[in-house]
């Protein structure tokens, strides 16, 4: 993420590269960057001239060679953006020799989304050797990361947002950053500006129930409340298109990992425990909460005893006749061993 304000706020100075290159699993900042580029390098009236969008499973490379050569008609610079850059792979170290000596007025962006250049390849360690190339690599982020990320998306839309809203939306939608930010424009759209966004609005505007969610039942076995473990995953049971089975065994899977980790912790002091955990101060509360709960050993037997059910749920040694509502009620009889 600094990386991508880097190379915005470099373009922002006028520092423009001859390449960008971006490339990763998460498109969300391929799609911040090459956006940039297309709407800010060039003016409007430029653009119809010294501005071209290519399409990697339509072009060649020496196709976007040749565009890259040629001089720009209405401006200083031309932009040539190649999006599903991706679909170039078998050709795509044709592109060397233009690397190691680019046209200095041309913009030239590759948006090669969802995988990486092959380390063997010539042209990564070529890209990686010219220091006027802008090279990026966009890595998926993990759920600590993306409600860290949330609060300054928000702060763009001059909204804040309580650290409960906040796990219910990652929580609900996982780390697809495209969809958070679909949800965050809806948002921005409803909610007056300088709104404290709560787990009310929440609710109300995106759909999520702030009684009935992954963050709720969470709460919950870290406080071994039985009857509203239950509750909630009768409701989820009730309402499986909205709670999928898969996003609960996720949540619970990845909160008895960290608990197993609490346990270990020699320094359990709040802010080893937030630093080790990769966790939000305001949640940590629930290792202190769970671990009296749940001892060492038993959370070891709930991990193993998740990890059966989530390959039961995906068809691997169980019976066709085992419905979702069965794997939830082993979830039940799971936490009350």
């Amino acid at each position: 993420m600094n990386e991508v304000k880097t190379i915005v706020g470099n373009i922002k100075k006028g520092i423009i590269a001859p390449i960008y290159f971006l490339m990763g699993e998460e498109p969300y900042f391929i799609d911040i960057v090459s956006n940039y580029i297309e709407e800010h390098v060039l003016q409007e009236d430029q653009k119809g001239f010294d501005q071209i969008v290519l399409y990697g499973q339509d072009v060649t490379v020496p196709t976007i060679i040749d565009y890259a050569r040629r001089f720009p008609m209405m401006s200083d610079r031309q932009v040539i953006i190649v999006k599903e850059a991706q679909n170039l792979r078998a050709t795509i170290d044709q592109l060397v020799p233009y690397v190691e000596n680019p046209t200095p007025t041309t913009v030239l962006v590759f948006c090669y989304k969802y995988e990486k250049l092959d380390a063997r390849k010539k042209l990564l360690k070529t890209l990686q050797k010219n220091k006027d190339c802008v090279l990026l690599e966009s890595k998926k982020l993990y759920e600590p990361q993306v409600a860290a990320w949330l609060p300054d998306v928000l702060k763009k839309k001059h909204l804040s947002i309580q650290p409960k809203a906040i796990q219910m939306l990652v929580d609900f939608l996982g780390t697809d950053l495209s969809r958070i930010q679909n949800e965050v424009n809806k948002l921005a759209l409803i909610v007056p500006e300088n709104t404290e966004v709560t787990p009310e609005i929440i609710e109300k505007n995106i759909g999520i129930s702030k009684e009935f969610n992954n963050f709720e039942l969470k709460s919950a076995i870290a406080a071994n409340d039985a009857y509203k473990v239950a509750r909630i995953l009768k409701h989820f049971a009730d309402n499986p298109k909205d709670n999928p089975l898969g996003g609960t065994i996720t949540v619970l899977y990845n909160y008895f990992q960290k608990l197993l980790l609490f346990h270990g912790l020699t320094d359990q002091s709040e802010k080893n425990v937030a630093a080790v955990l990769k966790e939000n101060p305001y949640f940590i509360k629930e290792f202190y909460s769970g671990a009296q709960h749940y001892p060492m050993k038993r959370v070891s037997a709930i991990i193993a005893t998740l990890r059966q059910i989530d390959l039961k749920s995906k068809g691997v040694g169980a019976t066709n006749n085992l419905t979702e509502a069965d794997f939830r009620k082993e979830l039940i009889i799971m936490l009350r061993a």
